[in-house]
């Protein structure tokens, strides 16, 4: 299979062309890519060292590399232009329809997206991971109270990244319950769950997936075994029934997808936006 260079070119941290340029990439099936993120490109020689780059890798594989920019100024982005590749910019292809729309100019300031501009939207990100981390597996915090949402369900279900990546992209104050040997054989919720049902959301996921990432975890032990996981799962979906908990598979979901369909589903307003 004949693999395709892709640069991201950013005048920040290039977040924003990442993700922007994987979600078109992706509807490629079958097509290797190989991706190189240039970040803070903010002068001319910088956009011409990136030019170079570009370039040279061209020339070395034989075919033109696609190039993802998010440069806000026009003199860097007209230098990346002459760059041989497919040239992509996100903001030059919404900014001007947007202006014209709008019937305002914008900034084309740099670092907006992703900069500290909102000392108040960063703090509240760090509150929000600071919580997740002292509210992971069922620690002794126990503060549910500030909890917007408490992502319960088996070990490795995936509770502990959706927890942090909700509170990092939207501010949502989430903790994290993993039911245990007590919850399993009891059939019950833990009494420190008991008053916030109505915050409670699960997790589960494909017994297969499961023995697989436990297994990297733990090999060839109990915790681990096909029996084990299988029980597992089968008395934390009976406790989801029996006490009308909403959850989700995630075994094919990406991180990204199970926290918005938790957040569609549960009506819990995001704080922040990306």
């Amino acid at each position: 299979m004949e693999r395709r260079t892709v640069f991201f070119v950013s005048d920040q941290t290039g977040v924003t062309a990442e993700t922007m340029g994987h979600s078109l990439l992706t509807q490629f099936d079958g097509q290797a890519f190989r991706q190189v993120t240039l970040p803070f490109i903010s002068t001319i020689d910088k956009a011409e060292e990136a030019v170079r780059k570009i370039n040279s890798t061209g020339e070395a594989e034989g075919i033109r590399p696609v190039v993802f920019s998010t440069l806000v100024q026009e003199d860097l982005r007209e230098v990346i232009k002459h760059a041989n590749g497919l040239f992509l910019d996100f903001f030059d292809a919404f900014l001007g329809p947007l202006e014209i729309e709008l019937q305002v100019k914008s900034s084309r300031a740099q670092g907006k997206a992703h900069g500290m501009q909102d000392l108040g939207a960063y703090t509240l990100r760090i509150n929000a991971t600071n919580f997740a981390l002292a509210n992971d597996d069922g620690g002794i915090a126990h503060d549910y109270d500030r909890a917007d949402l408490i992502l319960v369900g088996v070990s490795r279900s995936g509770k502990t990244p959706t927890c942090l990546y909700l509170a990092l992209q939207y501010g949502i104050f989430a903790a994290n319950y993993p039911f245990a040997d007590e919850e399993f054989e009891s059939g019950r919720l833990p009494n420190s769950l008991m008053r916030y049902e109505k915050k409670l959301y699960g997790l589960t996921i494909a017994s297969e997936r499961l023995q697989q990432i436990r297994n990297e975890r733990k090999p060839n032990s109990r915790y681990a075994s096909p029996a084990q996981v299988d029980y597992e799962l089968r008395a934390a979906e009976g406790l989801f029934r029996r006490y009308g908990i909403p959850y989700i598979n995630t075994t094919e979901c990406s991180i990204e997808e199970i926290a918005s369909r938790i957040l569609d589903k549960t009506g819990v307003e995001r704080r922040l936006r990306p």
